[in-house]
């Protein structure tokens, strides 16, 4: 039976907890004191009588509890606000809207014209696009936040109660300004990369390891003029106005390769593919147009790779 005492601030103050797993963090965006945080977080694991996170000196992280209790409290703040929702949307006479979290490399490939086919079938819908790093994305579409997620395949520690469905895979391209000196070799040595500032994707970026991996592969150490960024217009402005060599996923760049504003340095690295795909709620129903959505994304994805693949050929 529901323990009546659970209130929605314990909800909210539980999932924030674990999407920041700080309870300092979590007060600071919930706007509450941490001992406010600690308090509503004791009361709702007395509550339930069970512990739901572990403290240590690096922070919070969830137990066994904790991740039972996560999967259902963060169905339960979504029921809640699609329910809000709904009201103001009937109140407003206005259509549906639908929370899309997309990585920025992403955002310049498929989804303009996905999102484009899309609102032909439900012009009505207000699609709000919000780009950021994976772990921010999938943290704010675990507790609701955002109804669907494209970009790559997160860890398998990020992924409890949530479903991946492929798209494609991509691969990391090094990229530079058309006249740079690394063309003007055939086979450039990658290596040489290093004589060049590069731009890199930051450590919190979801192809950072896969980039660390390639330079390794390649006997690269650490590069000493590097600038960390997961910026695409500043990465674009910036390869495009200096000699720097920008290692980026191929779909943030796929349209100035084939414009001419920028040149794929011909260097191979197959061994950096990766699944790009759709991330939705196990526990959330998917709603008629979110699943317009997802078709349109699908469509659009294999409508995009078929045409590069026959380009290639």
């Amino acid at each position: 039976m529901l323990d009546q005492r659970i209130k929605f601030r314990h909800l909210t103050c539980f999932l924030e907890v674990a999407r920041q797993r700080s309870v300092v963090k979590a007060a600071d965006t919930l706007s509450i004191t941490q001992p406010a945080v600690s308090k509503t977080i004791r009361e709702l694991e007395e509550h339930l009588d069970a512990r739901l996170f572990d403290r240590s000196k690096r922070g919070v992280t969830l137990t066994d509890f904790g991740k039972v209790f996560l999967r259902y409290a963060g169905a339960s703040v979504t029921a809640l606000r699609q329910g809000v929702d709904s009201i103001s949307q009937v109140r407003m006479q206005g259509g549906l809207s639908i929370n899309l979290g997309v990585l920025p490399t992403v955002a310049a490939s498929v989804m303009p014209n996905a999102i484009r086919h899309f609102k032909t079938l439900s012009p009505d819908t207000t699609v709000k696009v919000v780009a950021g790093p994976n772990v921010m994305l999938m943290g704010q579409l675990r507790v609701g936040e955002l109804d669907l997620v494209v970009g790559r395949l997160a860890e398998p520690d990020q992924m409890s109660g949530l479903s991946f469905i492929h798209l494609y895979s991509e691969h990391i391209s090094l990229v530079a300004r058309p006249g740079h000196p690394l063309l003007a070799d055939k086979n450039p040595d990658i290596t040489r990369i290093r004589e060049f500032t590069v731009l890199v994707p930051p450590k919190h970026a979801i192809i950072h390891p896969t980039v660390d991996k390639m330079l390794i592969a390649h006997g690269i150490g650490a590069i000493p003029d590097r600038i960390e960024t997961v910026s695409t217009s500043f990465g674009r402005a910036f390869t495009r106005e200096t000699d720097a060599i920008w290692i980026i996923s191929n779909g943030a760049v796929a349209s100035d390769i084939a414009e001419g504003h920028l040149v794929e340095l011909p260097i191979d690295t197959s061994d950096t593919f990766g699944p790009v795909g759709l991330t939705t709620r196990i526990d959330s129903p998917i709603s008629p147009p979110v699943e317009m959505l997802i078709n349109a994304v699908r469509e659009e994805a294999q409508r995009h790779h078929s045409a590069q693949a026959g380009a290639k050929g």
